[in-house]
């Protein structure tokens, strides 16, 4: 099958897994606990879209060349995923913490000035997720470590 054939698209695959789960051992390091649910978040270091991203790019800049039509697009592609992956997505995550507070603002108020909503009137809500971009330094780590998978592959495996 020529699809299993296609290098750049395995390593973006690879490079997104990788990243992936060297969240886990990160978040250990800094914090001292592990957070499995890590592997399967948007969020955290290093961010897995720059890390994929960065990787195709850098893969499709070893099969057809840096000055080839498709190295641009890709190249291109690279930098407009991982500015939405810090500035967008990032700021959608902020957001979300921020009503998530309101809403639990509101709930406290609500109950202490009028004891409504009761108890069994309410209804239980999801949280907002609020991991949903990266930190610049994130995004950085995630574009280091995608170009860093495809040049070891063109290098030493390849």
């Amino acid at each position: 099958m020529a699809l299993l054939q296609n290098t750049p698209l395995l390593l973006a695959l690879f490079s997104i897994l990788f990243a992936q789960f060297i969240k886990v051992p990160i978040h250990f390091i800094l914090t001292k606990k592990i957070n499995w649910a890590l592997m399967t978040s948007t969020g955290g270091m290093p961010s897995s879209h720059s890390a994929a991203v960065s990787s195709l790019a850098t893969a499709v800049g070893f099969e057809t060349g840096l000055n080839s039509p498709t190295f641009a697009v890709a190249t291109m592609f690279a930098g407009i995923v991982m500015y939405d992956a810090s500035g967008v997505r990032y700021q959608a995550g902020q957001h979300a913490a921020i009503l998530n507070q309101i809403r639990d603002d509101l709930y406290v108020f609500f109950r202490e000035i009028s004891r409504w909503p009761d108890k069994n009137e309410t209804e239980e809500h999801q949280a907002l997720k609020t991991l949903l971009g990266h930190k610049p330094s994130e995004v950085l780590s995630g574009a280091v470590t995608g170009i860093l998978i495809a040049i070891i592959y063109y290098n030493f495996i390849g």
